[in-house]
């Protein structure tokens, strides 16, 4: 396959990833997307399964339950009637009957105490995030006002140590493209506490500050969406975050009276655990707000 074949595909999974995460409480009408970006509906399916491993309907299924998994913990004053419509359901039957299917039980069992069963089975699935004795209540957002970034990324499939791997192919490309000024950042496309480890898409990305004279095209750009969002700036290791990202839905988000929305959080890397020597982590976690 050509190069430019390749990234214009690649470009065109991004774009329609970006559009579903932003239009996940409508009907997503993948005909009509189709037409509008100008290729055939069996095209757009197959491109978006080359690049995310994973069908379309199956990507929207999965966001719309993420997003229900923490509206019935946030929206305290909603039904789970009002909660599948805000997600995109129109019907509360299909609604309960996938959300089961998702977590082993009902959205109302859920609410009532079993995310917290759910979520602990994931965090078992790391046994440094198990092993984490961080505590995180002394942390105090400040909200914020985020632009778009425009960033150089590569995804990994999976939370787990071979993001390392990663991470150090986008260290070459810094050093091979002579790149000074830089952002590490790390997105989070699914929640890794309310998604099993092995199937979580995480995003290593590189946000240049000034224009850059790029000679390896094999980095393919993304933009992390702009919006107001609660920003926590803490330090630990690599078990530590899987354990903060639980406390911020579960614990922190209930409480603040805020709800979150579906732009993936994200966090920018002052000292990044998977290139340092002492595998510790200096960030600013971005999660995506509204009240």
């Amino acid at each position: 396959m050509k190069k430019q074949t390749l990234h214009k595909r690649i470009q065109i999974a991004n774009d329609l990833m970006y559009y579903i995460y932003t239009h996940i409480d409508t009907d997503i009408d993948i005909e009509e997307l189709s037409q509008t970006m100008q290729i055939s509906k069996f095209h757009l399916h197959r491109i978006f399964k080359e690049v995310f491993d994973k069908n379309i309907y199956e990507s929207i299924k999965s966001i719309r339950l993420q997003k229900a998994s923490n509206l019935l913990l946030t929206n305290t004053l909603s039904t789970i009637s009002e909660v599948a419509k805000m997600c995109g359901y129109s019907s509360q039957t299909s609604f309960l009957r996938v959300f089961k299917e998702r977590f082993g039980m009902t959205p109302k069992e859920w609410k009532n105490g079993g995310y917290k069963r759910y979520s602990q089975q994931i965090i078992n699935q790391s046994e440094k995030a198990k092993n984490s004795t961080a505590s995180f209540e002394h942390l105090e957002p400040t909200i914020v006002k985020m632009p778009r970034i425009q960033s150089y990324y590569l995804r990994h499939d999976g939370y787990n140590a071979a993001i390392k791997q990663t991470w150090q192919k986008l260290q070459t490309w810094i050093y091979s493209n002579g790149v000074s000024e830089y952002k590490q950042i790390a997105l989070f496309h699914d929640n890794p506490t309310v998604t099993p480890l092995g199937e979580c898409r995480y995003v290593a990305c590189v946000a240049t500050e000034k224009p850059y004279k790029i000679k390896s095209d094999r980095v393919p750009q993304f933009t992390i969406a702009d919006g107001i969002y609660a920003k926590f700036d803490l330090s630990g290791e690599q078990g530590d975050m899987l354990k903060f990202i639980q406390w911020v839905y579960q614990e922190w988000l209930p409480k603040s009276g805020y709800e979150t929305t579906t732009k993936p959080p994200y966090a920018v890397y002052k000292k990044n655990n998977y290139l340092s020597d002492d595998a510790l982590f200096e960030i600013s976690f971005y999660l995506s707000i509204r009240f």
